[in-house]
C-alpha cells in the first residue's frame, strides 16, 4: 500500500521535480542520466526509465516507431544507423539540447537507445526460434542436432539415426526430437553453440553428467535451462548482463553467451548441492535461479564463463 501511495506521488511530483533540476543544472534528465551515470546497465536502466515515463508526445510518437522497428526485427547493420540518427534528432529537438556545447550526449545517449531496442528485438528473436518446432525433415535442423552429437562425442560415431546412444548425451529415448517440444530450435542452437564455443567447458560439464552419483541427463537439462533463459531475458532479468556485455547491438549471439554462463554455473551449483537423487532437480534449479536473480539484481553484473575446472 506504502509503495502504491508513494508511486502516485513520484508521479505528479515528477514533473516538478524535473523542472527544478532543468532550472538549476540547465540540463535536462537524459543529458544528466547520460553525464551522470556509468555506462552500460545503470545509464541504459535510467535512459529507458526516463524515456517511458515521458509525457511529451513527440518522445511517445518516437517510443512506438522504436517498439515497431524491434518488434519486427527490422534493426539490422543497414537501418541501425537511420534509426538512431532519427532517436537523437528527436530528443535533440524536444529537449532543446545543443549538440555543439554538447558533443558527448548523442554518442552516450545512441548507445542506450542500441543496447534498449536491441534487447527488445532479441527477446523478439529467441521467442520466434522457441516457436520453430525441431523438423526432422528439415536438413538444416537434422544438421544442427548431428553436428550436436559430432562435437560432444566425437570419438563415437552415431550407429544410425535413431538410436539409444542419443541417451548418452543426455536425451530421454532414441530420437532427441521429441525432446525439443517445450523450447524448438532455440533448445538445439543453445546446445550446440555451448559445445562449439566452449568445447572445454561443455566436455567439463558433460563428464559431471555422467557421474556414477551425480548425474544427470545432460541434454534434458540443457533444454531446461533455456527455458530459464528465456525467462530471465522476457522478463527484463537478463538486462543488466547484457546491458553491460554488449559492445554492439544485441543478438542471439548474446542470449547464448548468456545460457552458457547458466550451464556451466549450474552444473557446478548441482555438484556442490550433492543431490541424493534426479527428484531434487527443481528445486536446486529454483535456488540457482534465485541466486541468479539476486546477481543480476547489481547493476554493475556481467557473466563471463570461468575456464578453470575442478575435478571431483
Amino acid at each position: 500500500m506504502f509503495r502504491y501511495i508513494w508511486s502516485l506521488i513520484s508521479w505528479y511530483l515528477r514533473p516538478f521535480i524535473k523542472w527544478i533540476l532543468r532550472h538549476t543544472t540547465h540540463m535536462c534528465e537524459l543529458q544528466r542520466i547520460c553525464y551522470g551515470e556509468p555506462s552500460g546497465a545503470p545509464r541504459t536502466y535510467a535512459v529507458e526509465y526516463s524515456l517511458r515515463l515521458s509525457r511529451n508526445p513527440d518522445i511517445k510518437s518516437l517510443l512506438s516507431y522504436l517498439d515497431d522497428i524491434a518488434n519486427q526485427r527490422g534493426i539490422t547493420v543497414r537501418s541501425e544507423r537511420v534509426m538512431l540518427e532519427e532517436a537523437i534528432r528527436t530528443v535533440l529537438i524536444t529537449k532543446k539540447i545543443n549538440p555543439t556545447a554538447h558533443p558527448d550526449f548523442a554518442k552516450a545517449f545512441g548507445k542506450c537507445v542500441e543496447l534498449i531496442w536491441g534487447y527488445r528485438q532479441l527477446c523478439v528473436e529467441c521467442e520466434e526460434l522457441r516457436q520453430t518446432p525441431y523438423d526432422s525433415e528439415n536438413q538444416a535442423h537434422e544438421g544442427l542436432l548431428l553436428k550436436l552429437w559430432d562435437l560432444l562425442m566425437p570419438y563415437d560415431p552415431l550407429e544410425a539415426r535413431i538410436t539409444k546412444q542419443w541417451q548418452d548425451i543426455g536425451f530421454q529415448g532414441d530420437d532427441p526430437k521429441t525432446d525439443f517440444r517445450g523450447m524448438g530450435m532455440l533448445g538445439l542452437e543453445n546446445l550446440v553453440y555451448f559445445a562449439k564455443e566452449y568445447p572445454s567447458a561443455a566436455t567439463h560439464v558433460l563428464s559431471h553428467s555422467m557421474h556414477p552419483r551425480y548425474g544427470y541427463a545432460f541434454a534434458i537439462v540443457g533444454i531446461n535451462l533455456t527455458s530459464m533463459a528465456l525467462r530471465l531475458l522476457k522478463d527484463g532479468s537478463a538486462k543488466t548482463h547484457i546491458y553491460n556485455s554488449s559492445k554492439t547491438l544485441p543478438s542471439i549471439r548474446a542470449f547464448h553467451q548468456f545460457y552458457c554462463y547458466l550451464f556451466y554455473e549450474f552444473d557446478g551449483f548441482w555438484i556442490e548441492s550433492k543431490p541424493s537423487n534426479i527428484m531434487e532437480f527443481s528445486s536446486i534449479q529454483e535456488k540457482f535461479e534465485n541466486n541468479i536473480r539476486m546477481a543480476l539484481a547489481n547493476p554493475s553484473t556481467v557473466f563471463r564463463i570461468n575456464l578453470s575446472v575442478d575435478n571431483i
